[in-house]
């Protein structure tokens, strides 16, 4: 076998009759597969042993031979080679054909690839290859043309009329005969010299035509291989035959496929030898092409054929197709050795990177581990007898497992997987019962909850992999969300519920203004019951000496909380006293007002003081961030178990409760309601007066009872009871909102119909009243209607992640710098007056292009070719600072990727990038994770006249990154200049608005519905709106220029997830945009190969084009073109990536036809092949490390790749480098 790993890329092209007899280890001559009797094979039958090779490791078919001494002997008896079963799966046989056979990809697939070399049109070329009609191959002196249809009557009457003065034929060989006579380099040069004069369809067609012949020249593939002599018959273990319980059996469909090919074969070469009449063999020859494309691709062409309950067979095409494929359920995912799957269940006591694993299940993933060690320490005498212990369960065995598992982490992965946290690596503990224990904190980058959700497991065997899965997957590594480097760990219900009554104040509790010389002493009186947590007391600062405190009040007394005082003992020694919920205590020692000043009283200070705020889940998270920034992984992952522990803890001790008269009532919403009907009843009243239309009447009601829902809402607002248990949930955050309580003690309100819609009639009771029964059945349409929407959404979700994913894959860190001298100049994107993605923003994580000035001064604030972080974001925006000049994706000149500086910083790290990071990747499932949480519904503005409906949400998302026509089209200045007029135009219901130019006008005709976006004497920059609505991609990039495009498309999905609440950082989607613009389309091709009409891949292009000027041609034109994210993946240089993503067939048959060879550059090809993928440690660069093996003799520890020894080397082979440069 090739070692997979040695080669650089891999190529596919069509197969010579030579070649597939060249595979072949014997031609299959019967239908028959095994004999009934014995279940042998029979000979030269489908699954004959003398083609294929034996069906018993090491023996021949007769016996004679057996045994792994006779390897390679070929048996004199039954002629069987003795050998490995497992050949079975890799010999091929092929079948000789009485007649010629088309191959139907190359016939029937769009454009049809045979009718384009012979220039036949489709129909013609399938009535010849079907027997339908006769083609002139040779016209000889008559008045035929050559290639001319003549039906089977225009045949005999030419040959009664001419004789043998011309040659006509029907079927694949006239076919063969035609493609064999085509000149390919003089039918490619004449196409070129028509290209220069035609025009319109002509030309399409030329270019078309053109592109297939320089296919076929370029690659070596001959024309006539597209029809078979013979077919290759795939091995019998591909498509193998079953004994089923009841002595039936099953088998592939292709066994059928075959089978009828090779019947028909035989029966047309018993036709042929007998002379039969033309009529009878035509008939024959047709029925063998239809077996052999039915075997192809059954369905493609006509009925399909069928098996038993008129199934359609599954033909070789079916079999590389669509998710059940051999593409995507064998190549780009396998099943796994090692692995298991459990119900979830919590475990408040685990370590942040621990999870618990069942005795059991632990057992049996590492049971020759356990194996090895019970031999190893003599505790079983051989591997069998160590198996037979652990059958049985012994106990001692349970102590070596124990030792086993240290030190080897699991990795746990729950599905759906929307983002890299869906698998995360953790130390296994073991625990009774048999379900997996998960720490609560890592459920929200799983999305998992404790109601019977499922987990995978599994164990990572090579020292690589466990070295792997410890540096760089364990749960304690991820804290921070790839998608906006926001701490993902956040603290949820219990947790945030237990903080925020921690830290709560309350006026005159038991000990107030109490003064405490050091925390010690304050536990001491909560413990002997003289405090409260919620008591306000007086602290020395001193007693906390190495925080940092206000200048000047290092020994000061200050004011907080016993509770406070609780939770700022979990923050690290160092770190500021945190006395307020506010940004500002985060990165500041506590305000001064928080001090006594000398000779002032505690006492009055406390009541003349406003109560402090308790700390809400918002503040939680924020105070995770800035832990993880200022102390980095280790820090932060026992500060989040600490709060865990309090969390729980206080939770628990504080007796929280809610009852069904904790909800508060409000006295006058049966007043609010019956106002509501009255204005109801007038609108009513209008409609039937004929004063308002039903859609108005109906719009109307729907907002009375949505302003009288708000009413409701806001009174119960008002009535803040801050110990109401529901109010500490709300406020806290940590569960249900302000809607949930309207519901429960308000009124529901309206809602939502099946068809999309509102019901007019509102539910006005509520949860606490109880429902009426007309208000139950309504309510159940609203509920379903939520549950379907969800699974819709979800499906929709996927689909975008995974067509995201495919265009994006190869989009890896491939260089340190590009050296580009370009920027992207970015500014707060809003809308309106309404602020989508602020400044800052856009800043964090970037580097600058070009220096920032202060404007008011003109200072220097940040200097070129700097790593903005928060601090630096923060200096820039206060001065004033509107835009920035900043390094892009969208600018970087990194072929096939992108370069460390135009990338930035990794979220998930907050370090700078590293080389072989999959930014590709990561940008897809950052943007597709977050899709499910979109809305999927166009918002239609009720009608109000002028507004278009807007398409927003995942529809939204979809239409940008499709590059579809969007819904409610702008219409776009495509000239600088001024608007002149605004004219309607009654007759034809339309404006028309005029925009004069520097050297031409141009008039736009818009539609009376559309709201103009622009009025008379205002100056325009071609590309802007002159209408609201969404601006179509490819009119703008048509316009201005790829750039434009680029930052367009940015800021539009910027708008449409910031517009739900969902954060993405905007090199994500500069990412994917630039996948989109990646190629240009050759209008002129100068003195180049190039064809007119090809799209081509940017880099491609302009190294092209450099060539023909360095020997001083001219170079070729090309114009930018915008791609949809499928289409985009379709066009990939990569044949394997795009045939396993989507239209299989289409993609091979076109690659094969080109003999494209893939470079094998993004992840999916890789992973196909089963190469080692070129991303992180797989990159050429690290490839040829080994793991460290430096072992003290007594502790055989596992060998682990150290970073640093990483860095030595890479720095030492640079070194090699400079040093053999310098010689």
């Amino acid at each position: 076998m090739i070692d997979v790993n040695k080669f650089e890329s891999m190529q596919i092209g069509l197969a010579s009759p030579n070649k597939i007899r060249s595979w072949s280890y014997g031609e299959v001559k019967k239908p028959e597969t095994i004999n009934y009797r014995t279940l042998k094979p029979e000979k030269d039958g489908l699954f004959d042993e003398r083609i294929f090779g034996p069906t018993k490791d090491w023996s021949c078919a007769c016996g004679k031979y057996k045994g792994i001494r006779y390897r390679g002997i070929v048996c004199d008896r039954c002629g069987v080679e003795v050998t490995s079963a497992k050949v079975r799966r890799e010999r091929m046989g092929h079948i000789e054909l009485a007649a010629p056979v088309s191959h139907i990809w190359y016939f029937k697939g769009i454009p049809s690839r045979m009718g384009l070399v012979l220039d036949i049109s489709p129909r013609a070329l399938e009535e010849v290859i079907y027997f339908a009609a006769y083609i002139v191959i040779d016209a000889g002196d008559t008045d035929l043309e050559d290639k001319q249809l003549l039906t089977e009557a225009e045949y005999r009457e030419k040959k009664a009329k001419f004789g043998n003065r011309f040659e006509a034929k029907m079927g694949a060989e006239a076919v063969k005969e035609l493609l064999e006579q085509v000149d390919i380099d003089k039918e490619v040069h004449d196409l070129k010299e028509e290209l220069k004069t035609a025009t319109g369809q002509k030309r399409t067609r030329a270019i078309r035509r053109l592109d297939i012949l320089d296919a076929f020249k370029n690659s070596g593939n001959k024309p006539s291989w597209m029809v078979m002599d013979c077919i290759p018959v795939i091995p019998p273990d591909l498509r193998p035959m079953v004994q089923l319980d009841g002595g039936r059996f099953a088998t592939s469909d292709l066994n059928d496929l075959y089978r009828r090919v090779i019947n028909r074969n035989n029966r047309l070469k018993r036709l042929l030898d007998l002379n039969a009449p033309r009529i009878i063999v035509q008939n024959e020859k047709r029925m063998l092409q239809e077996a052999v494309d039915a075997l192809i691709d059954n369905g493609r062409r006509g009925r399909p054929v069928v098996g038993p309950g008129n199934r359609p067979l599954k033909s070789l095409s079916h079999m590389l197709k669509g998710k059940q494929g051999r593409f995507r359920q064998n190549l780009l995912g396998k099943r796994v050795d090692y692995s298991g799957r459990s119900v979830i269940d919590i475990s408040p006591k685990l370590k942040f990177y621990q999870c618990g694993v069942p005795r059991p299940m632990a057992l049996e993933l590492f049971k020759p581990f356990v194996m090895h060690e019970l031999v190893k320490r003599g505790l079983a005498s051989n591997i069998k007898n160590a198996k037979r212990k652990i059958d049985r369960e012994d106990d001692d065995i349970w102590d070596i497992l124990e030792d086993v598992i240290k030190e080897r982490p699991v990795l746990l992965n729950r599905a759906p997987t929307l983002h890299r946290l869906g698998i995360q690596a953790f130390e296994p503990v073991l625990v009774p019962g048999k379900s997996i224990r998960l720490h609560p904190l890592a459920c929200e980058a799983y999305n998992a909850d404790f109601d019977g959700d499922q987990m995978a497991i599994h164990v990572p065997l090579s020292d690589e992999a466990v070295a792997e899965s410890r540096l760089l997957m364990l749960a304690a590594h991820h804290i921070l969300a790839p998608k906006d480097g926001k701490p993902i760990v956040t603290p949820s219900q219990d947790i945030v519920l237990g903080n925020y009554w921690l830290t709560q104040a309350e006026r005159g509790r038991e000990g107030e203004g109490m003064i405490f010389d050091s925390p010690a002493e304050a536990a001491i009186a909560y413990a002997n019951g003289d405090i409260h947590y919620h008591t306000r007391i007086g602290l020395a600062a001193d007693s906390m000496p190495e925080k940092p405190w206000p200048k000047g009040y290092e020994h000061g007394i200050f004011v907080t909380t016993y509770g406070k005082l609780v939770f700022n003992q979990i923050f690290p020694k160092d770190f500021f006293y945190i006395n307020d919920p506010t940004q500002e205590n985060l990165t500041h020692p506590v305000d001064e007002r928080y001090f006594l000043q000398p000779g002032e009283d505690i006492h009055e200070k406390l009541d003349n003081m406003k109560l402090g705020k308790a700390f809400k889940k918002g503040f939680l998270s924020d105070s995770i961030a800035q832990i993880y920034k200022d102390y980095k992984v280790q820090r932060t992952s026992d500060f989040l178990d600490d709060l865990k522990e309090l969390g729980y803890t206080v939770c628990t001790t504080s007796g929280l409760t809610i009852g069904v008269e904790d909800i508060p009532t409000i006295t006058d919403k049966d007043d609010i309601v019956a106002e509501a009907r009255k204005k109801v009843d007038v609108v009513s009243k209008q409609y039937r007066r004929g004063l308002i239309t039903d859609e108005e009447r109906h719009d109307r009601v729907i907002s009375i009872w949505n302003n009288c829902k708000d009413i409701v809402q806001n009174e119960i607002a008002q009535i803040h009871a801050p110990r109401n248990p529901i109010t500490i949930m709300a406020d806290s955050g940590a569960r249900g909102n302000i809607s949930n309580f309207t519901q429960l003690a308000g009124m529901r309100g309206l809602m939502a119909a099946p068809n999309g819609g509102m019901m007019e009639i509102p539910v006005t009771s509520n949860f606490r009243e109880g429902l009426s029964v007309l208000e139950m059945f309504m309510s159940t349409h609203g509920a379903r209607k939520g549950m379907t929407d969800t699974a819709l959404k979800t499906a929709n979700s996927g689909y975008l992640t995974r067509r995201l994913v495919d265009v994006a894959q190869d989009v890896i860190i491939r260089e340190e710098d590009c050296g580009t001298d370009r920027g992207l100049t970015v500014h707060a994107i809003t809308e309106g007056d309404e602020m989508i993605e602020p400044l800052f923003d856009r800043l964090v994580g970037r580097y600058t292009s070009k220096s920032v000035y202060d404007p008011e001064t003109h200072e220097v604030i940040c200097p070129a070719d700097v790593l903005m972080d928060e601090d630096m974001a923060h200096k820039i925006v206060d001065a004033g600072v509107t835009e920035v000049t900043i390094r892009s994706v969208f600018t970087c000149n990194t072929q096939h990727g992108v370069c460390k500086k135009c990338y930035g910083m990794n979220l998930a790290t907050g370090d700078d990038v590293e080389v072989g990071e999959a930014v590709g990747t990561v940008a897809a499932q950052s943007i597709g994770e977050p899709g499910t949480q979109l809305t999927m519904r166009n918002f239609h503005n009720g009608g109000v006249a002028g507004a278009a409906d807007i398409t927003q949400g995942l529809p939204r998302v979809q239409e940008l990154f499709e590059a579809r026509n969007p819904k409610g089209r702008a219409t776009i200045s495509e000239v600088t200049g001024e608007i002149t007029s605004i004219e309607e135009d009654p007759a034809e219901h339309t404006r028309q608005i005029t925009v004069k130019g520097q050297t031409d006008t141009r008039t736009y005709d818009v539609p009376y519905t559309a709201s103009v976006a622009v009025a008379e004497g205002d100056h325009v920059v071609r590309g802007d709106k002159l209408t609201l609505g969404s601006i179509d991609p490819k009119e703008l990039i048509r316009v201005r220029d790829a750039l434009t495009t680029e930052k367009y498309i940015l800021s539009e999905i910027q708008k449409a997830y910031r517009m739900q609440g969902v954060e993405i950082a905007d090199k994500h989607v500069e990412v994917m945009a630039r996948q989109m613009l990646q190629k240009v389309r050759i209008l002129d091709p100068g003195e180049t190969d190039i064809l007119p009409g090809e799209l081509m891949d940017i880099g491609e292009f302009k190294a092209r084009n450099r060539e023909v000027i360095i020997s001083g041609g001219i170079p070729a034109t090309a114009q930018s073109v915008i791609l949809g994210i499928t289409k985009a993946a379709l066009e990939t240089n990569s044949f394997l990536s795009a045939a396993s993503f989507q239209e299989t067939t289409r993609v091979l048959t076109d690659a094969s036809i080109r003999g494209k060879n893939d470079p094998l550059l993004g992840l999916k090809e890789n992973v196909i092949i089963g190469k080692i993928i070129p991303a992180g440690t797989g990159m050429p660069v690290y490839r040829e490390m080994e793991p460290k093996v430096d072992v003290p003799e007594d502790e055989k520890k596992k060998s682990v790749y150290s970073i640093a020894d990483i860095e030595k080397k890479l720095a030492a082979a640079d070194a090699e480098k400079d040093k053999g440069s310098a010689d």
